[in-house]
């Protein structure tokens, strides 16, 4: 990736739109705060946050592991990832850092908890893995919201 960011979803949405001199991380870093809750809450600032994805946004989730190791779900806001495509059908299509490279998956909009749809097609794909007391998450299951990256984001050098 880069040494200018950090080497995980954060820093992969960080660049995807650093070229365009925007930036997502928020003026004000809180201590303790990961780079992900910094960008959700600069989106909610800036008033980009919603509900229907459209490419170029970015897509937010919660939960998709267990952040600060105590073994609950009370971690927040702990991967992004940014919108390639949205299909008619309400599949979701984005591109993230997860696992030690930069993957492509999918989530459904109004099916969030199915894996596959009757002719096989994958309409989620898992965020979570399984754990001694929890099946595996999908990412419509850890869907957190979407914001829109536009002028807004601007950073003067």
């Amino acid at each position: 990736m880069s040494r200018s960011v950090n080497d995980d979803c954060s820093g992969l949405a960080n660049l995807a739109y650093r070229k365009r001199g925007l930036s997502l991380m928020h003026d004000r870093p809180i201590p303790g705060e990961g780079g992900v809750a910094s960008i959700y809450r600069k989106a909610k600032a800036l008033g980009a946050l919603h509900d229907k994805p459209r490419p170029g946004d970015l897509v937010f989730f919660r939960e998709t592991y267990d952040r600060n190791r105590d073994g609950r779900r009370n971690d927040g806001l702990t991967h992004i990832g940014v919108v390639e495509r949205v299909e008619r059908d309400g599949t979701v299509t984005f591109v993230h850092r997860a696992g030690g490279g930069v993957k492509r998956s999918k989530l459904h909009l109004t099916r969030p908890s199915l894996r596959r749809d009757a002719r096989g097609r994958v309409l989620n794909d898992y965020l979570r893995r399984s754990e001694k007391v929890a099946r595996p998450r999908l990412a419509g299951e850890l869907l957190a919201g979407f914001a829109t990256v536009d002028k807004r984001w601007f950073t003067a050098p």
